[in-house]
């Protein structure tokens, strides 16, 4: 009798189980359209996404370079609206365009800060699956991001010490959110990421009569030691782009001290031993010379 109720209960599993694959087969990824799109600032665009199978809810995402993914909109299968999260709630250039198996989004009015990637996604059951993503690149005439590190390239610290490394960029007439990182490399390693620094007015200033921002950042590094020696980097990211500064090098004074203090024992070392050979030579050349000639 126990044999016959666990055959049944396996039987319900494995029934189960496959009804459940049944209805996961119905259900097809949503998929983009386009993975790039360039325009220019003033334009209107529109990001398609297409849908099929049993999807329940579907969202869009924005994801800004150097930045995490935020939710601008989700919506039900059948809604004829959805609704709008973040800063696109009170912002009316974005809008869904809705109909059977189409989730499309509108932009309209493009600004520089629109220069993001977009991913449509879809919700079934305790799936989330996300489409390749639209990357859109917003150009402008008078647009000149570029990003000037001004460091000094060469630094020399004792243990102890507190320095603070400076970025300055300049974004041109980008008004969009930036973020700076901070790198550090040793030796031939590749640079790891120690610091990330950000916001739309953090530190930033417009010069009088241009469009031109200028933002400085800075970097404090306290109570230095030797494992801190190294070259630092700021990498700016904006409007679409990143791009490096200057290189910063650190390094110590007593290491400094302590290879001009090798160099001159090791000069000592060598003249002594030199001069101790000829000493012996002339030594013993006397020495043969004397049993010689008497």
């Amino acid at each position: 009798m126990a044999t016959a109720q666990l055959f049944f209960y396996l039987a319900c599993l494995l029934l189960g189980e496959m009804a459940r694959m049944d209805n996961l087969n119905l259900y097809t990824p949503v998929r983009q359209e386009r993975r790039f799109l360039s325009g220019k600032t003033g334009d209107n665009m529109t990001l398609r996404c297409f849908y099929e199978g049993d999807a329940v809810m579907l969202y869009w995402y924005k994801q800004t370079l150097g930045q995490e993914p935020r939710l601008i909109s989700t919506s039900y299968k059948h809604d004829i609206d959805g609704t709008f999260y973040n800063e696109f709630q009170s912002d009316p250039r974005f809008t869904l365009v809705r109909v059977k198996g189409k989730n499309h989004l509108k932009i309209t009015n493009l600004h520089i800060s629109d220069s993001a990637t977009y991913y449509c996604a879809s919700s079934y059951l305790f799936t989330l699956d996300f489409a390749e993503g639209t990357t859109i690149n917003v150009n402008h005439s008078g647009l000149n991001f570029q990003t000037l590190a001004q460091q000094a390239t060469s630094k020399a610290i004792q243990p102890g010490d507190a320095v603070t490394l400076n970025c300055t960029v300049n974004t041109g007439t980008c008004d969009g959110e930036r973020s700076v990182y901070w790198f550090r490399t040793e030796g031939e390693s590749y640079p790891g990421l120690i610091h990330t620094c950000g916001g739309r007015k953090d530190n930033c200033e417009k010069e009088p009569n241009t469009q031109t921002h200028t933002c400085v950042y800075n970097l404090p590094l306290k109570s230095l030691n030797l494992s801190n020696v190294g070259t630092y980097y700021c990498a700016a990211a904006s409007c679409g782009h990143i791009l490096f500064g200057n290189e910063t090098k650190l390094d110590t004074e007593d290491e400094e001290d302590r290879l001009v203090l090798v160099y001159a024992l090791s000069g000592a070392v060598a003249f002594t031993t030199i001069l101790s050979v000829l000493l012996l030579i002339e030594k013993t050349n006397t020495c043969h010379c004397t049993g010689t000639c008497c």
